[in-house]
């Protein structure tokens, strides 16, 4: 058992405090989703499930990992990769140490920003498969999330290929150095890299058990490969080193290279995006939060610690290149470096990738850390994409791309998804220019970085109570300036890049957001929405009532919305877009387990699929006018409440009992005595479909066998069609429950009843204006005539003249 206590825990024996009970422990899987709007009450847990022995998970048990090994070292194995040893001493050349220094300080100013806010964002629950695409897109919900779901997967794929690339290179120029090149240079590094992301592949699909146990082995190449490359600068050059370069430490050279060398083209950021891609990596271990012992301390201590370290390491070996390398050798063997067989070949920090492997005291060593670290990043990139997509696949949040979720073996394994991530990184491969590849990676993971930092700066500023991560030292502006830099970085970098990549994103959002997919997660955008509500309705209890703003908001006796239809729709053609619409449904009767929660969503999903926008209030009561009663003392909240009463004309006065008609007539006069205006809708065929009380307030005696073809049937049909389901149900009969009337519909009737559904032909509205009743009267057939479905109708109106000769100005009037 554990007792929490100032944010802290503390695990006891349950023994120790000497409990026998059969109550069920807390479960905090049963308090994760109560509410849904798919589940609704249903996901609640019954008391049997609750005393059932919790199943215990052995494998997720015994693969947990701390945060050196979960991530502290993958953070690093991704940060420390290919920039590092073949592509940090052309940024040293092209910026110089000064300019190098702070672009490697500004990357990690961005990536510290995003580490803070996801540090925040994944503390604040559980975060399961899909990493930056779980976090956005559960705390701005699906449009931000699955746009950067799929920006983040085809990131991740072509992230491959730079990786392969710089493999490629290497591979290379070890050729090169052997005269044994295949074709040519461009050409050798697509086929080196072609073959490679082939193989990676491969071990992909096969399986990745041994990733693991393989990290502090790959990790221990690097470090060794670091130290050998400082130990060598330290050795003085040899005559060798010395025509490619390598002099030794020098102070004035130290000075000269501290200034920028700009060739080429090549400009501040331009070398930035080259080196952005070197600081990526850092939601390494955030994408494995599920399989962490303690994720709100692990992500944050090693995520951070990741990028501190990777950082400094950055920075001393920008400078040590800067203090001993020359960038041309030029001027040391007759103006060119080295001639063999009259072939000019060019070395430094400018011309030459393989630096750090000539400084090194054991050259195979660098070589061997470069394939490490090229590798490790390419084979989890060419994992992480896969998986990435995989969860935006399974959340079904765009059409057709299901057959991409689908699993192979234990792990789970996407196959499909794999051979879709190899084909984007064998296109990008077939460039074979690491240059080329850089920037698209930039603002691909900027674009992730900013709508992180962006999600932790709007979870913060919902102030829902659901955000209230373990991780403290965070802050919702600093989020914000970090998502506002993320995206100044982007078109800096490359503006037309960043112009195609907010772009695909935004095309995404506004697709997913008209798209609509079933999914509640809880986002700070539904806080947004409660938010901007409450706010508003308590600034409307400050603003005075002017005639010229008045509103008729109307509260409908409607009982259940689908049985008067007729009713339904004429008052929504008077609030539709303008005012505040009700519908009432009064139940006679005791009060019973769920009726309201199973009222409600029947007659939402009714008025969702009849496009109409009002809101629904149940109220049991021992008789109609207390139930009515109710309604009109209890509907709406401050100013946002009903004025006006909407009821059905009683059509069977003149049959049914006194005591109903009595009844009727006093709801009419409690109206008026609460300042309500009222209104009686009358039509000569009468509303709709009354069922009895006990066979429609529970529709989980009948089937629903309507289909998704309903959608294309007339209102009649659709009507016919669930009247039929509902009231001649068969599950009703099977469960042994009292059968239900059968209902002999009339087209005609159903056609009266979706009277005010259709477009109105050319007409007219006759108004009757006999009396001066404060001119509700004539306001509400105004409205009427503004809306399309009676636009075509002309107002007339009938009233009384004082004096007969002033019957023109009235007219007029």
């Amino acid at each position: 058992m554990t007792i929490f206590k100032q944010r802290k825990s503390i695990t006891i024996n349950l023994k120790t405090l000497a409990i026998n009970t059969h109550e069920a422990l807390p479960c905090m899987d049963h308090y994760r989703n109560i509410l849904s709007a798919t589940g609704g009450m249903k996901t609640r847990p019954t008391l049997a499930e609750l005393h059932e022995e919790m199943a215990i998970d052995m494998y997720r048990l015994a693969t947990k990992f701390g945060w050196i090994k979960g991530v502290l070292i993958r953070c690093l194995l991704n940060i420390w990769g290919v920039m590092l040893f073949i592509r940090l001493s052309w940024c040293v050349g092209q910026a110089g140490i000064a300019y190098t220094s702070l672009i490697i300080l500004l990357s990690g100013v961005v990536t510290t920003l995003t580490a803070i806010s996801m540090s925040a964002i994944c503390t604040n629950g559980l975060v399961k498969g899909g990493g930056a695409y779980f976090m956005i897109s559960r705390s701005l919900g699906p449009e931000f999330g699955g746009a950067i779901g799929l920006i983040f997967s085809v990131a991740n794929a072509v992230a491959v290929a730079m990786y392969v690339v710089g493999f490629a290179e290497t591979v290379r120029d070890l050729l090169k150095e052997n005269d044994a090149l295949m074709i040519d240079e461009v050409n050798d590094i697509r086929i080196i890299g072609m073959i490679t992301i082939v193989f990676l592949l491969a071990i992909a699909i096969i399986g990745m058990e041994w990733e693991a146990r393989a990290q502090l082995i790959l990790l221990g190449v690097l470090i060794i490969a670091l130290i050998a490359g400082a130990v060598g600068t330290f050795i003085p050059p040899t005559q060798a080193k010395l025509v490619k370069g390598f002099v030794g430490y020098k102070v004035e050279l130290f000075k000269e290279n501290f200034t920028p060398s700009f060739r080429d083209g090549q400009s501040f950021f331009s070398v930035f995006s080259v080196f952005f891609p070197a600081a990526t990596g850092i939601l390494a271990g955030a994408n494995i939060s599920g399989d962490l012992k303690d994720a709100s301390h692990a992500i944050p201590k090693g995520t951070l610690l990741a990028i501190l370290l990777s950082t400094i390491i950055y920075l001393i070996v920008g400078w040590m290149l800067g203090a001993c390398m020359l960038r041309d050798a030029t001027d040391i063997v007759r103006n060119c470096t080295l001639v063999e067989g009259g072939v000019c070949k060019k070395y430094g920090l400018m011309n030459d990738y393989q630096v750090m492997e000539m400084l090194s005291a054991f050259g195979p060593l660098v070589t061997a850390g470069i394939f490490s670290a090229t590798l490790s990043s390419a084979l989890a990139s060419l994992v992480s994409a896969p998986k990435v997509f995989q969860a935006v696949c399974k959340d079904k949040i765009f059409p057709k791309i299901h057959i991409f979720a689908k699993g192979y073996g234990k792990d789970d394994n996407p196959r499909r998804a794999y051979l879709l991530a190899f084909a984007i990184g064998f296109a990008f491969v077939c460039i074979g220019d690491l240059n080329a590849i850089a920037p698209v990676i930039s603002n691909f993971f900027l674009m992730s970085y900013a709508l992180i930092n962006y999600s932790c700066f709007d979870a913060s500023l919902a102030r829902s109570p659901g955000w209230r991560p373990a991780f403290r030292f965070y802050s919702m502006w600093i989020s914000l300036v970090g998502a506002l830099i993320c995206l100044a970085v982007m078109f800096i970098i490359n503006w037309w890049t960043a112009l195609i990549t907010f772009g695909v994103t935004c095309a995404l959002f506004v697709y997913v957001h008209y798209r609509k997919p079933d999914v509640n997660w809880g986002s700070s955008t539904q806080a947004h929405v409660y938010r901007g509500a409450l706010q508003s309705a308590l600034k409307l209890i400050s603003v005075e009532d002017h005639i010229k703003n008045f509103r008729p908001q109307v509260l409908v006796l409607s009982g259940k919305p689908e049985n008067r239809p007729a009713l339904v729709d004429f008052v929504s053609h008077i609030t539709k877009k303008i005012s505040l619409m009700v519908c009432g449904n009064i139940v006679v009767g005791e009060q019973r387990d769920n009726l309201r929660v199973v009222l409600s969503e029947e007659a939402y999903s009714w008025l969702n699929k009849r496009h109409i926008k009002s809101f629904y209030r149940t109220s049991t009561a021992p008789s109609f006018r207390l139930g009515a009663q109710a309604l009109m003392q209890l509907s709406g909240i401050g100013k946002l409440r009903p004025n006006l009463l909407m009821m059905g004309f009683k059509s069977n006065w003149h049959s049914c009992k006194g005591e109903e008609v009595l009844e009727y007539f006093n709801v009419i006069h409690d109206a008026f005595d609460m300042r309500f205006g009222v209104g009686i809708l009358r039509l000569k065929e009468g509303f709709g479909l009354d069922v009895d009380h006990e066979t429609n307030y529970y529709p989980d005696t009948y089937e629903d066998e309507a289909d998704d073809s309903g959608d294309d049937l007339t209102p009649e049909e659709t009507l016919i069609q669930e009247s039929k389901s509902k009231v001649n149900g068969k599950k009703s009969q099977d469960n042994g429950t009292p059968p239900k009337p059968d209902l002999q519909i009339n087209k005609e009737v159903l056609k009266a009843m979706n009277k005010f559904y259709r477009k109105k032909e050319k007409g007219t509205i006759d108004v009757w204006w006999l009396f001066d009743d404060g001119g509700l009267t004539l306001l509400i057939p105004y409205i009427l005539t503004t809306k399309s479905h009676w636009g075509s109708c002309k107002l007339r109106v009938f009233t009384v003249s004082k004096k007969k000769g002033e019957i023109d100005r009235e007219q007029q009037q």
